[in-house]
């Protein structure tokens, strides 16, 4: 690739050798048809649950080919909408997630939340590939309002800077490869969580047996109260930020700015906080769903929680262990079903979680299994890293290679 210097024409950062001349200025309407979508009545049971995608926001998240649908229609319901030919490109405009970008793998319709360009002479995937560069500003036109939105006029005089059908075919050919490599370290990743997922369920299930050294089976698993184990840990912040804010969140354990993009959500004064220390547990004691996510503080010295997340140390286990067997383990999870009384809401306060019973297997072979899983979690990481490394150049390389 070679550099331009943009700020003489309009002309990309970077662009591939044996292209010249200025791009074109022109508006998304003129690339294509914007197709508005619409439902089709849902009181009509023969219009739905068939083989035709129907395409919503639901559908169209991170991947960027949309080869199945959450609802479905019938041939019949599919003749009731606008149809979106294979290789056109959706655009969310009405919603929470505004601005996401998808790719038609096959003849579909969509709802009414989702603006569609079918390109006339442009190239598909590259169209779809501004439109991935352009999500920003385009969704910064939304309205202000309870539900952000932008309308078919809106949308289809957004200005935008094209080269010719030549280049287009270059450019998209290269994010094409790179959306597949992307694609392909997603599926390595999902797979590599749906194995752990499926062995760390037969471990506690007690179907994988471990060995000891002589290689005998360890003896069998006692059942113990967790309030032999657990060791609730009362230390408050005594001034506001004293320790760094950390958010204990599904996927881990973060730094709050981190989590939240620079931003600290937590309270002015977070005075009167909850202390982590290196190796303690935290977690939420509420939850909308029945899912609690407990996390070990692995990241600072100290760190401090809202009151609304008890922490704990522990004594006689492997925290690992422990850890993926609240987490992971089937018992933990009737557990916490028993505790929702009404309301949408559940309870574990520290008090109750202490009262739960588990069978835990000899010290020994939970350092084994804690061993085992924490290989399969370092490689999910190192996975993850590339993704993100892969993720990155993108978008380097989105921001420089189009006007």
């Amino acid at each position: 690739m070679t550099e331009e210097n943009k700020s003489i024409g309009k002309f990309p950062n970077l662009r591939f050798p044996g292209f010249e001349g200025e791009w074109e200025e022109t508006t998304l309407g003129n690339l294509g048809s914007i197709i508005t979508g619409s439902t089709p009545p849902t009181n009509e049971a023969s219009f739905y649950n068939g083989n035709r995608l129907f395409i919503s926001p639901v559908d169209i998240q991170t991947s960027r080919y949309i080869f199945k649908t959450k609802t479905t229609l019938t041939e019949k319901g599919f003749n009731k909408g606008r149809i979106i030919r294979k290789g056109s490109t959706y655009f969310v405009c009405i919603g929470s997630t505004i601005g996401k970008v998808g790719q038609a793998t096959e003849e579909s319709i969509t709802n009414q939340q989702i603006n569609s360009i079918i390109p006339f002479n442009n190239d598909d995937d590259f169209v779809f590939s501004l439109l991935e560069y352009s999500s920003a500003r385009i969704k910064s036109l939304s309205a202000e309002q309870a539900v952000p939105i932008i309308n078919k006029t809106t949308f289809s005089n957004v200005q935008v800077i094209i080269p010719s059908i030549k280049e287009q075919k270059k450019i998209s050919l290269f994010f094409k490869l790179l959306d597949i490599k992307i694609q392909t370290q997603r599926k390595i990743i999902e797979d590599l969580r749906l194995l752990k997922k499926n062995i760390t369920k037969k471990i506690f299930n007690q179907q994988i047996k471990f060995k000891n050294t002589n290689q005998e089976e360890f003896s069998n698993w006692e059942l113990t109260s967790l309030e032999n184990i657990l060791i609730k840990y009362e230390e408050k912040s005594t001034y506001s930020n004293q320790y760094p804010i950390l958010t204990s969140a599904r996927t881990g354990i973060y730094f709050q700015k981190d989590y939240f993009d620079d931003n600290e959500v937590a309270s002015k004064d977070n005075t009167g906080y909850n202390v982590v220390p290196k190796g303690y547990f935290t977690y939420r004691h509420m939850s909308d769903d029945t899912i609690f996510k407990f996390n070990i503080n692995d990241i600072c010295d100290k760190g401090i929680v809202s009151t609304l997340y008890p922490v704990f140390t522990t004594t006689g286990v492997n925290n690992y262990f422990l850890k993926e067997y609240l987490n992971e383990g089937q018992e933990f999870k009737n557990y916490a079903l028993l505790q929702k009384q009404g309301g949408s809401r559940t309870y574990m306060y520290f008090n109750k979680l202490s009262r739960l019973m588990l069978y835990f297997p000899p010290i020994d072979e939970q350092n084994k299994i804690a061993e085992f899983l924490k290989i399969l979690d370092d490689k999910i990481n190192l996975e993850n890293e590339l993704l993100t490394q892969y993720e990155n150049q993108k978008k380097y390389l989105l921001q420089n290679l189009f006007v």
